[in-house]
């Protein structure tokens, strides 16, 4: 019932990506449904029928991804102040973020369900003259249980996908003693390992010192500044105060201590992305030289018996596909690495104002939008690939295909601009910090438009040279 009550009373925008899963979720389920009905209709090849099915692991991928993206942008199943004490604590939002993403599929592949059994005229007879009912199996009767298992699929994967990917972590670092294997974690006093946000010295003033350097510099620096404060206090009312007890005034006029002072609502803010595994981008540079060294390979020895066809569309060696798949790889895993390094060449040189904070930007939104960006110069140069192949004297694509195509582009483009509006959304208490300090709104402007520059002048180029490199072979 709580998760029907956040979908119910969701911001206009959550809404409309919900209603984009939904949607790629019917088609995902349309797709599946139609390797059934392939199968019914040509029962003695259950190869090909086995092939179609594989092929929809692509968009079945894609699908729950996009599902992903979106249930981590939604600011109803966030931790906020307070909910853990009525009963909503994070294990609970995921719980609720799970059901949320489940209800938005399954009522896609309900939808799904209901279109392919209109083509197949079990409704209100045959639509468009029997035009669909080739590879609908319109004469053979739907097996019941097998359409369900097939179109339980996307809600199962989605929804275990959000749950692993949303559970709570305990990110408290555990410490260890002196000599001895115990974890001391759960003993003393909770590190302070909150997220320090930009202005956090000029409102709170000095920050806890951790470290053993730390607190010199602390007992150097600041126990004098202290001291001194409370000698003026002293002489000002003639009543010493202790050490470190400074007040400060609040609104209504009654004392207050730094550490009674609100600090912004951290807990409503999207969950910091890890940052991006320093190997990643070696082994996605091998992985695709990997893949394109394959499929040079695989066009000079394939054989007839060394072809896959995709469903209703061309044909092609399988080493081929093996090598587009290692592409794809390696640049959905350097493609983090990628943005990461783009961010610093931002930087370097005697950076300006607007150069550092796009920089600086790219840096720590490496990890949300690397990946997305790879996964769509894949899919773009797989694209390519695929018109290559599909020539003149080719068979066209047929209906199944192009709506496969159409969803794993859409679904990967519509991830990207999710994980954009995820990266706002944890850009926000740096943006309104910055125009408290009075940051003109042009320089703000300036760095998102040169952090999208940069972006498109480092992946465009990629995704055309891997997109030639991988059709060379195949037109050579």
């Amino acid at each position: 019932m709580l998760a029907l009550r956040l979908t119910r009373s969701a911001h206009p925008a959550v809404q409309l990506r919900r209603l984009l899963v939904a949607t790629a979720s019917a088609g995902t389920g349309f797709l599946l449904l139609g390797t059934l009905g392939h199968a019914l209709t040509h029962p003695g090849t259950p190869g090909a029928s086995a092939l179609r099915l594989a092929w929809c692991a692509v968009p079945l991928a894609a699908t729950v991804h996009f599902a992903l993206a979106v249930a981590r942008t939604d600011p109803g199943t966030r931790p906020r102040p307070g909910l853990a004490a009525i009963g909503l604590g994070p294990a609970r939002l995921m719980a609720v973020s799970a059901t949320t993403t489940a209800l938005s599929t399954t009522l896609g592949s309900l939808l799904a369900l209901l279109v392919f059994l209109h083509l197949r005229g079990d409704l209100t007879g045959l639509p468009f003259d029997g035009a669909a009912a080739g590879f609908l199996a319109s004469e053979v009767p739907l097996p019941l249980p097998a359409a369900l298992t097939l179109l339980s699929l996307v809600p199962a994967t989605a929804s275990v996908a959000v749950a692993l990917s949303l559970r709570p972590r305990d990110t408290r670092p555990a410490r260890r003693s002196r000599g001895t294997g115990v974890s001391l974690r759960r003993f003393g006093p909770p590190p302070t390992g909150a997220r320090e946000t930009f202005g956090a010295y000029g409102r709170f003033g000095s920050r806890a010192v951790g470290t053993a350097g730390g607190r010199a510099a602390g007992a150097r620096g600041v126990l004098p500044l202290e001291r001194g404060r409370d000698r003026a206090r002293a002489g000002a009312d003639g009543t010493p105060q202790a050490p470190g007890s400074a007040t400060r005034p609040a609104a209504n006029g009654a004392p207050q201590s730094p550490d009674q002072v609100p600090g912004p609502p951290h807990d409503s803010l999207p969950p910091e992305p890890p940052a991006p595994d320093p190997t990643a981008l070696p082994w996605g540079a091998a992985l695709l030289a990997a893949g394109l060294a394959v499929e040079a390979y695989a066009t000079h020895t394939a054989t007839d018996t060394t072809t896959l066809t995709l469903p209703g569309g061309p044909t092609g060696p399988a080493a081929v596909l093996l090598g587009w798949a290692l592409t794809a790889l390696g640049l959905a895993l350097a493609g983090p690495g990628l943005t990461h390094l783009c961010g610093r060449l931002l930087q370097a040189v005697r950076p300006g104002a607007v150069r550092l904070l796009a920089g600086r930007g790219l840096m720590q939104e490496a990890s949300r939008i690397g990946r997305p960006l790879g996964i769509l110069c894949a899919v773009a140069s797989g694209a390519y690939g695929m018109a290559t192949l599909s020539g003149p004297s080719a068979p066209s694509a047929g209906p199944l295909t192009t709506l496969g195509a159409l969803l794993v582009a859409g679904c990967a483009l519509a991830t990207l601009l999710t994980a954009a509006v995820e990266a706002r959304q944890a850009r926000a208490d740096t943006t309104a910090a910055l125009l408290r300090l009075g940051a003109p709104a042009t320089v703000l402007r300036s760095a998102a438009a040169l952090r999208a520059g940069a972006l498109a002048a480092l992946f465009l180029p990629l995704t055309l040279l891997v997109a030639e490199l991988a059709a060379l072979p195949l037109t050579g």
